[in-house]
């Protein structure tokens, strides 16, 4: 993006100056990180560049990633979900119970998203009733969700809802042109759309202006309680749609699994430009940021790095995200500074 500063001429000058200074979409970052991911994973197993494998990745990175689309709202309104990781699991368990019940898989399917606007719901009302950050009440209730899973799942256990071979199964399961998994296409589709919600819509404009000045922005009639609820709602909407896919894709859920969703979804959104301090977010910069940590893990596989290693490059890849976020604000600061104290002249 080009941004053209006019400055005042001074006195007796007759030519107006003019500075132009380049801004980077906050995506660059992200999009550099998996080029040069793919480069070099090419480079060391030339297998790794044929089109079915990089289906594979991207159908990897799709549910985490469809988790990372409402971690972008989140992050923006100044906010953080660490139950949503949760949420995930039972939502997938709930409409999964709900299936075995003999209802109607799509309508389960719907259920179970509910269930997670739900949960979501219910975090958004603690955080306002207690006057708490959204951090500290997801930390309790990522608790509770965990402790409440087995209950409803039974301890241990995988559950298979009967009918795989239904359409809602077949549908979710299946392979566009026999390459393209479901769950990539609608990961796929969801991106631009969510995108869209967030930089031309009223509510993503007020998510990002609660995010960016809480008080400026109550100041100018937003309702600030409201927008945070409503993105906690959406966050909780989310990871209920990624576990009913996941349900439909591979025809059970398992305990423990989208365990460590939460930190690859904070992890991509803000590898792919969201700001860790809110006021700006980019759902394209966070399925960017998805498919380099899932390049990265699939990298791991391929070199032959034990599975158990995986938790720890989440979390350091958690890590060296929030660096990077932490480099980029300072950056920028003592370039304001800069721009400041030497004006253009």
């Amino acid at each position: 993006m080009t941004r053209t500063e006019t400055v005042p001429p001074l006195a007796g000058s007759v030519n107006h100056k003019t500075r132009r200074s380049i801004r980077l979409p906050a995506e660059t970052g992200a999009v550099v990180a998996l080029a040069v991911l793919v480069a070099l994973l090419g480079w060391l197993n030339p297998s790794f560049l044929e089109p079915a494998n990089l289906l594979s990745v991207l159908g990897q990175a799709a549910l985490p990633g469809i988790l990372a689309i409402g971690m972008v709202f989140v992050l923006s309104a100044r906010e953080i979900d660490l139950s949503a990781g949760a949420v995930f699991h039972l939502t997938a368990a709930f409409a999964a119970l709900l299936m075995l019940a003999g209802m109607d898989p799509w309508l389960a399917g719907l259920a179970g998203v509910a269930a997670g606007a739900c949960l979501g719901l219910i975090n958004g009302l603690l955080a306002i009733v207690l006057r708490l950050p959204a951090l500290l009440v997801t930390l309790g209730t990522w608790w509770m969700i965990q402790g409440l899973s087995p209950l409803v799942a039974g301890k241990g256990q995988t559950i298979v809802p009967p009918g795989t071979d239904s359409g809602f199964f077949t549908i979710l399961s299946g392979k566009a042109f026999s390459m393209v998994p479901a769950t990539a296409i609608v990961f796929v589709l969801l991106v631009p759309v969510m995108h869209a919600v967030l930089h031309r819509t009223r509510f993503g404009y007020r998510v990002q202006a609660v995010g960016s000045n809480p008080q400026a922005a109550a100041y100018a009639g937003i309702p600030t309680s409201k927008v945070r609820l409503l993105t906690l709602v959406l966050m909780g909407a989310m990871a209920g749609l990624a576990g009913v896919i996941h349900v439909g894709a591979h025809g059970a859920i398992a305990p423990g699994e989208g365990s460590n969703f939460t930190l690859l979804a904070i992890a991509a959104a803000i590898i792919g430009g969201t700001s860790l301090s809110g006021g700006h977010g980019s759902v394209i910069g966070a399925a960017i940021g998805m498919l380099v940590l899932q390049l990265i893990l699939s990298a791991m596989s391929m070199l032959g790095v034990d599975a158990v290693w995986s938790t720890f490059a989440a979390g350091a890849l958690v890590v060296l995200a929030l660096a990077v976020d932490r480099l980029v604000k300072l950056w920028r600061s003592q370039r304001a500074r800069h721009d400041h104290h030497n004006p253009p002249g």
